[in-house]
């Protein structure tokens, strides 16, 4: 008989616990060394609001005109082309 075959009756049941046991074993687990290694939150950079990325072909010339009023505005050139686009809405 293989291992398998051993197994294959087997059934998961769940475990019955209330708040009450949880804590009490929370408890005895700190009060012996143990303490929870859990992340309180999500580890890494923030997300950006600015999720949409765009890469449009332009003519170099108009390229390079983006890139250098960009660069004289201080944004980016997502952000310049975000303004533009507020411009041409009506």
């Amino acid at each position: 008989m293989s291992g398998s075959n051993r197994l294959a009756g087997l059934m998961a049941k769940p475990k019955t616990s209330t708040v009450a046991e949880v804590r009490r074993v929370d408890e005895v687990g700190e009060a012996r060394g143990f303490v929870d290694r859990t992340p309180r939150k999500k580890p890494g950079r923030k997300p950006s609001p600015r999720t949409y990325q765009l890469h449009p072909k332009v003519l170099p010339g108009v390229g390079e005109a983006i890139a250098l009023e960009a660069e004289r505005l201080g944004l980016t050139q997502g952000q310049l082309i975000e303004l533009m686009w507020q411009a041409y809405e009506p």
